[in-house]
């Protein structure tokens, strides 16, 4: 007999939810994982602290009041790393309490410790002490995630050339900084450093930053950006990084030199998988470290099973979340429904991007016909209360059945709003309801309305021209 029924590899969103569902259905439990790792990168290092910073910088900045006070306006003049970090480290360590309370609830065994496979049914267990002690496992979930990607041409120092871990770590808040790839993680620091009064530098070598999100929405951001004064660089590579013990000048391979304070690295992340000894298990993972599974994600080793960042795209929590619930379940033969097609996207930018559905562009290229309908948040009366003057939420309405084919938001709670959207959509609503429904005044929410009513105003226009 097995030591444990399942054994769950990261303690991260993915691995909890696999520990916890698994546990829930009577199956004897392990999850493993650091002591200083419990909640994973996405407690620890990610997308908590992440985001943590980032309120702490709009609360410090006063950046979100200064349309009413004025631009001068400053909650606190001189902000400092501590300021920030005394936040970051609160909600960390209130998080990591919820989780080892969840487990420990749930009867979830945890073996400190980092595990490698030494067999398809067997983990080798290493402890703090240095120690490894084997435990077996009928079906064991990785769920290690991943770790910044780090060019081998770049010579990180933790100071001066950092990767999206060091910036929690910087002693200073820099005066000046390079961030190099426009991704999610890169402008959403970018976004924060600028809000502190920064002058970035984004250097990206494709023509244009989040590809996958709405054009109209992107440039809204970006705008919103140069006015805190961030340069972006598009269509440049980094030729070299030349550091100097005043800071470190960015050499792009059109000849630009870019000096300043910190250079970030945002090169996309890394599966975590080099010291699992996946060939024990009769596995492998393919350059940047991830591993391949099916729908319900099964590797090729059918009692071993893989979730969150590990597996690739769309590596969120949320949705590393979901998939560990389900594989879970498979596991433990409890059948249950897949993983909902209409998964929201939130960027923590400042301000925030949210959406969920199909863009315009995704639309004209299918040759989908589409109605937008938008709604500003100027002028909605929350959006003067709360002196959101920019904020957008875009519909976008099919013409021929009323139903929302994509939703897009930019601005305050941009990530809480599109929930909205997603219900509506995934109940299979249309925008008739939206333009009949009653939200509460005044709020943000009430742009659903405004945007479905231009909407159906402009379908309205082209069928009484059509008559």
């Amino acid at each position: 007999m097995s030591d444990f029924d399942v054994l769950v590899l990261g303690s991260g969103p993915g691995g909890q939810r696999a520990a916890i569902a698994a546990a829930k259905l009577g199956r004897r439990v392990a999850i493993v994982d650091r002591r200083t790792m419990i909640g994973g990168v996405c407690i620890n290092t990610g997308t908590i602290p992440s985001k943590t910073l980032r309120e702490a910088v709009l609360y410090l900045t006063g950046l979100n009041q200064r349309e009413l006070y004025g631009q001068s306006y400053r909650v606190k003049e001189e902000i400092t790393v501590a300021d920030l970090g005394m936040r970051t480290q609160h909600v960390i360590g209130r998080e990591v309490d919820v989780i080892r309370s969840q487990l420990a609830r749930n009867h979830v065994t945890v073996l400190p410790g980092t595990g490698r496979f030494l067999a398809p049914d067997q983990i080798g267990v290493t402890g703090e002490d240095g120690r490894e002690h084997k435990v077996t496992a009928d079906r064991v979930v990785i769920a290690t995630g991943t770790r910044p990607a780090r060019p081998d041409s770049v010579a990180f120092d933790e100071r001066t050339v950092i990767d999206s871990d060091g910036i929690l770590h910087l002693d200073r808040i820099p005066e000046t900084m390079v961030v190099v790839g426009a991704g999610v993680i890169g402008i959403e620091y970018a976004s924060m450093f600028a809000a502190l009064g920064t002058k970035v530098t984004v250097v990206e070598r494709r023509e244009r930053m989040l590809e996958f999100c709405d054009l109209e929405i992107v440039e809204a951001l970006k705008y919103h950006l140069r006015d805190l004064a961030v340069t972006f660089r598009f269509r440049e590579t980094v030729a070299a990084v030349e550091r100097t013990s005043r800071g470190a000048i960015t050499v792009l391979e059109s000849g630009k030199r870019i000096p300043a304070d910190t250079v970030m690295y945002s090169a996309g992340r890394q599966g975590m998988t080099d010291d699992l000894h996946l060939e024990a298990a009769g596995l492998a993972a393919d350059p940047r470290g991830r591993i391949q599974v099916d729908e319900y994600y099964r590797t090729e080793v059918p009692h071993i099973y893989a979730v969150g960042d590990v597996i690739g795209f769309p590596a969120l929590a949320a949705t590393s979340m979901e998939q560990g619930r389900l594989a879970a379940h498979h596991a433990c033969g409890d059948p249950v429904w897949g993983m909902h097609e209409l998964q929201p996207i939130g960027i923590y930018t400042i301000p925030e991007i949210s959406f969920v559905g199909r863009t315009e562009d995704e639309l004209t290229e299918a040759k989908v016909p589409f109605e937008v309908g938008v709604s500003r948040y100027r002028e909605l009366a929350r959006g003067q209360i709360i002196g959101d003057s920019y904020g957008m939420l875009k519909l976008l309405v099919s013409p021929e059945d009323r139903s929302l084919l994509g939703v897009h938001v930019f601005g305050t709670g941009a990530t809480e709003l599109v929930h909205i959207g997603q219900t509506v959509m995934g109940c299979g609503g249309t925008v008739d309801y939206l333009v009949n429904a009653v939200f509460n005044y005044p709020t943000l929410a009430e742009s659903y309305k405004v945007a479905a009513l231009d909407a159906m105003n402009k379908m309205r226009h082209i069928a009484r021209l059509s008559e």
